[in-house]
């Protein structure tokens, strides 16, 4: 019904930037609100970034100023600008959008692969 697919992950030395993709295809109706979650090995996934249909954000305490979600609605994407990156921040980011999709009532969470980011020197 959803189909997201993630892209920008990668090996990047503490202090850089690296930018995240997430682009939603399917019988997409409406997206109300798109966020990054990341699970660290060893850990619960955590919300990092989310992002609604009317442009509100909210983060993560531990990547306010140094992550921007931002979101393109008419070709359905969303980015995460990453920037002075920390070894804390090695995880797996996964896309995760509720949306409504044509032919069914309510809204649905629909999640993404994950796509693996790697600080380290």
């Amino acid at each position: 019904q959803v189909q997201l697919a993630e892209a920008g992950g990668g090996l990047v030395q503490p202090g850089g930037s690296l930018r995240l993709s997430c682009a939603a295809s399917g019988s997409i109706f409406s997206i109300y609100s798109m966020a990054w979650h990341r699970q660290a090995p060893g850990k619960q996934r955590e919300l990092v970034a989310v992002i609604t249909n009317g442009g509100y954000t909210n983060y993560a305490d531990s990547v306010k100023g140094r992550f921007t979600v931002s979101r393109d609605n008419a070709q359905n994407k969303m980015y995460l600008q990453m920037n002075s990156l920390k070894p804390d921040d090695t995880a797996v980011y996964y896309c995760f959008v509720r949306a409504t999709v044509r032919g069914t009532v309510g809204l649905g969470n629909y999640w993404g692969q994950g796509t693996q980011v790697t600080v380290s020197s």
